[in-house]
């Protein structure tokens, strides 16, 4: 192994959740280092696809200390956003190391021993903050393997430029459906397929209602009571101007899930069959936490035992931003500060403990 350098605190992952986290150890005064197997700033955001919009405005997208800055539309754009992100990284001068990819954590003693290829890191506390963008995920459909067309993943589609003239069936129906649809429809043929009906949110509603709505639930759960609200969650369709467009187009009409694939076509179970050239899986992602299988703290489900962000059976280290079972709306710009701000605390606490 090569030298070992110390450090309080190591936080994995370089984009909005350990920037997030990171704001709130300095304020703490906690010694820490980002380890981020990025080239660059902006996490995630880097690999979405090019015409991205957010939907909700920029001050509603906001990390805390810094409110994103005015924006050329309402919702801000994917560069907007990592350009953002770029600032904020600079403007705190966070310590950061990249690219280093975390092959694996380990334990020493009441320590924890972070490691890459070429180098190591002892720490008395990590938290891990690697997000989901690495490992998408796609349904097991019969058939997919036989497949002859396109295939490609949210995680890498880019534009529509790919599809033009093609049948091209977009699987999934949340937001990044949605907005992929309604940016392919307008060059290709298109099939939406969804789990459930798709779900319009009204146009007046976007991520600050949502958000609150979010917040409102949390806090009557935490005391223990019920609240009526509107129907409508994070994972509900935001019709921002492409959706609405598309919305004019007559485009957004969800199919139900079909029952097999062949070489050139879906199936459905009562016998429909549409030839397609292309499928564009939206379909979610996993946690990325393969580092973390070297301690033994991942479970059957693909995440980690958790209170309130702690691993339950590691106790110096913290999850943060993976979903809502790392917080509430964890995952999102503006929900994960509440988090990264309750981590700091715990951390602190932790190392009053060990010192």
């Amino acid at each position: 192994m090569n030298q070992i350098m110390d450090a309080d605190v190591i936080i994995i992952g370089g984009g909005q959740a350990a920037l997030a986290t990171a704001y709130f150890l300095k304020r703490q005064k906690i010694n820490f280092l980002i380890l981020d197997n990025q080239t660059q700033s902006g996490g995630a955001w880097q690999h979405a696809w090019d015409s991205l919009q957010l939907f909700s405005p920029n001050t509603w997208s906001s990390l805390s200390g810094w409110l994103m800055p005015k924006t050329e539309q309402e919702y801000p754009k994917r560069l907007e956003v990592i350009d953002y992100l770029t600032a904020y990284e600079t403007r705190y001068q966070f310590p950061v190391l990249r690219p280093v990819q975390v092959e694996k954590v380990l334990k020493e003693g009441n320590d924890l021993i972070v490691c890459s290829a070429q180098q190591s890191w002892r720490a008395k506390a990590a938290v891990s903050a690697t997000g989901t963008w690495s490992q998408p995920f796609i349904p097991a459909y019969t058939g997919r393997e036989r497949f002859l067309g396109t295939q490609i993943h949210s995680a890498h589609y880019r534009n529509a430029n790919a599809f033009q003239g093609k049948r091209v069936m977009i699987v999934g129906g949340g937001n990044s459906g949605a907005q992929i649809l309604a940016e392919v429809s307008k060059v290709a043929e298109t099939f939406w397929v969804t789990q459930q009906p798709p779900s319009f949110l009204a146009d007046d509603v976007d991520g600050r209602v949502l958000f609150l709505r979010a917040t409102e639930r949390l806090k009557a759960q935490q005391e223990g009571r019920s609240i009526e609200q509107p129907i409508g969650g994070l994972g509900d369709i935001v019709m921002i101007p492409s959706v609405k467009e598309a919305r004019q187009r007559d485009v957004l009409h969800g199919l139900p899930p079909f029952d097999y694939l062949t070489e050139h076509s879906a199936v459905w179970a009562d016998g429909r069959e549409q030839e397609i050239d292309a499928i564009i899986w939206c379909t979610g992602f996993k946690a990325a936490l393969s580092h973390l299988q070297s301690l033994n703290v991942v479970n059957a489900q693909g995440t980690v035992d958790v209170l309130e962000n702690r691993a339950l059976q590691q106790q110096n280290l913290w999850l943060v931003g993976y979903g809502d079972w790392t917080g509430a709306a964890s995952a999102t710009l503006i929900g994960v500060s509440r988090t990264a701000r309750n981590v700091a605390e715990q951390i602190a606490a932790y190392l009053q403990t060990t010192a």
